[in-house]
């Protein structure tokens, strides 16, 4: 079976010409000089890359997977030297300062490469995943010593980091966390305590490991006020950590890894049990304030993960529309054969439709996950302080939105691309089945979607009366014609409006609603917007062809209507708090 491509023609038409970042981005003086050819010979060449040294490795990756033996994680072969070479050519400091040791150059890009590496190899992408947020937390909250040593290490990608949050009482409720940092004479903590599902935490691709923990200093407040933000690298700088047993720069920290997990899915990720044994640290911004830090690095996460259900769910459908051009099964109907005689499966219409159906989801949320790396360049390097802003905004409406339908697409699609396969799909042989295993685990990390929909209804939405979006909705109105495609979005985006105000009308006589309610209202929100960017795509005069035209007729035939079951399921939930009835079944 063919390994996963790039998809560079899609992404060049949607980034550049739908989209015209070209323009949007050279209007930016920080990107004065990162005109259009640049910025797609750079996708050209990350496009050569991913496809030729990382798609090759991703089922070496499944199996035999990561090993732990005394202490230590030995990577899948190939992982070490393929990760070398990644930073050695510059490609994880693509976004980062220049004063940094990065190269400057528009976070978008950044989001295109890890959606083309994510699709290539979900298990060896997790390794870097977590580096930009990393870079934007310290450099945002660090101090000026932890800035110069460890900002141009992490901006280049000779060291890894992590994000140490979760432990086995506090999940989501990260409030609940116990993990303990006692500050030092000297101005730094010891660090004890317990954290697991880490990502990366131990591995053999780079010399060193910057863990960014959330701890509780002692008197610290309960819950996530009393929260402060560590680094503890694995290996100390110099002159650190005399008498232990030591490593690249300096000696080796108190970090330990007590096992890995065995997984349902990316067994080339090693997902760790770490224990700080008093392991040396330095606090990261103010006391009782970690979780502000950490956001920083969260929120880059979570557009990150949106893109890696893109990713997944491409990486499927290459292989699901390979294999349909490929398997011959009885007549399609309509078709007149002698007996038989047989066709390939990519003509019969129950085939047909899944892979319309998939590519459409695929396209549209492309274009909305671009987008919004726009909005984030945007947010950060635009002249106006309104604009900049308005960015904002977008990023805080919409991230949450990207990151609960890209991720559950991603799974449920790549679900229904195995069904292509039939029988074959449910064995290794193929490999579709671990793209399925691999892509169920994006719905819970970086904050499970449930969480994300909370976010979005509860704590972005309702507070103002829907006042944002509802700014954001008429924003993407102002565009639009008065054809009827163009008057079914606006109908959509009038439909949400009545429904925001219902449902804070009913949040009133029902605490209880908006939380029930937020992941029917996210889904609706998603896909609002999906109609939205799909009308991006359609009045775009490259769109006609059939490449463009088969998946946009599915997506108005198959996925729009979803929005109508959204929004009765919404609205039976707010007659019954205004009627007084229990909303529970």
């Amino acid at each position: 079976m063919p390994s996963y491509q790039p998809p560079l023609n899609d992404q060049r038409f949607l980034l550049f010409e739908v989209l015209r970042a070209g323009e949007v981005l050279g209007a930016l003086p920080a990107f004065a000089e990162a005109d259009a050819p640049l910025l797609a010979q750079v996708l050209e060449e990350a496009g050569k890359f991913v496809g030729e040294v990382i798609a090759p490795l991703q089922a070496v990756g499944d199996a035999p997977g990561c090993r732990f033996e005394q202490g230590r994680v030995v990577t899948p072969p190939g992982f070490a030297d393929a990760y070398r070479a990644f930073w050695q050519a510059g490609w994880p400091s693509l976004a980062c300062a220049p004063e940094d040791a990065g190269q400057g150059l528009p976070w978008v890009l950044e989001g295109v490469l890890y959606e083309m590496l994510s699709g290539a190899n979900h298990g060896w992408t997790m390794a870097p995943g977590l580096l930009h947020g990393a870079y934007e937390c310290i450099k945002h909250h660090g101090s000026d010593e932890l800035k110069a040593t460890y900002l141009p290490r992490l901006a280049s990608g000779e060291w890894l980091a992590t994000m140490c949050l979760t432990e086995p009482q506090a999940g989501s409720d990260l409030g609940l966390c116990r993990t303990q940092g006692v500050p030092q004479p000297d101005g730094s903590f010891r660090l004890a305590g317990s954290k697991i599902f880490i990502s990366g935490g131990e591995h053999d691709l780079t010399d060193n490991i910057v863990h960014l923990v959330l701890a509780r200093e002692p008197g610290a407040p309960a819950g996530p006020k009393g929260l402060s933000l560590f680094l503890a690298p694995k290996i100390l700088p110099p002159p650190l950590g005399e008498g232990r047993d030591g490593g690249g720069d300096g000696a080796r920290n108190g970090v330990v890894c007590d096992r890995i997990e065995e997984k349902m899915g990316l067994h080339g990720s090693p997902t760790c049990v770490l224990r700080f044994d008093e392991a040396i640290a330095w606090r990261v911004g103010e006391a009782g304030r970690g979780l502000n830090a950490m956001f920083v690095m969260m929120n880059a996460a979570r557009l990150h993960v949106a893109l890696q259900g893109i990713g997944l769910l491409d990486a499927a459908w290459q292989k699901a529309d390979a294999y349909a051009h490929e398997r011959t099964q009885m007549r399609a109907p309509g078709v007149l054969r002698g007996a038989g005689a047989a066709d390939p499966i990519i003509r019969h219409p129950a085939v047909r439709r899944i892979l319309d159906t998939e590519r459409a989801w695929i396209d549209g949320l492309r274009l909305l996950a671009y987008r919004t790396g726009l909005e984030l360049d945007l947010a950060r390097h635009h002249p106006d302080a309104a604009r900049r802003a308005a960015a904002q905004q977008w990023c805080s409406l919409v991230t949450p939105v990207l990151k609960a339908v890209c991720t559950e697409q991603g799974f449920s699609g790549a679900s229904r691309c195995l069904q292509v396969f039939g029988g074959h799909g449910y064995v290794r042989e193929w490999g579709i089945e671990q793209i399925v295993r691999d892509s169920r685990v994006t719905m819970i990390y970086e904050g499970t979607n449930e969480i994300q929909a909370i976010d979005l209804l509860v704590r972005k939405v309702l507070p103002d009366g829907g006042a944002a979006l509802v700014a954001l909705l008429d924003a993407l109105a102002s565009g639009l014609g008065n054809t009827a495609a163009d008057l079914e979005v606006l109908a959509r985006f009038m439909q949400l409006r009545a429904l925001t105000s219902d449902l804070s009308k009913a949040a009133a006589a029902d605490p209880a609603l908006p939380y029930e309610a937020a992941d029917d209202y996210l889904r609706a929100v998603g896909l609002a917007l999906f109609g939205w960017a799909w009308r991006c795509i359609e009045t775009h005069p490259g769109a006609q062809a059939p490449r463009w035209a088969l998946p946009a007729a599915a997506a108005r035939l198959r996925v729009l209507p979803e929005f109508e079951m959204r929004l009765s399921i919404l609205r039976r939930q707010c007659d019954a708090a205004d009627i007084g009835q229990p909303t529970e079944a």
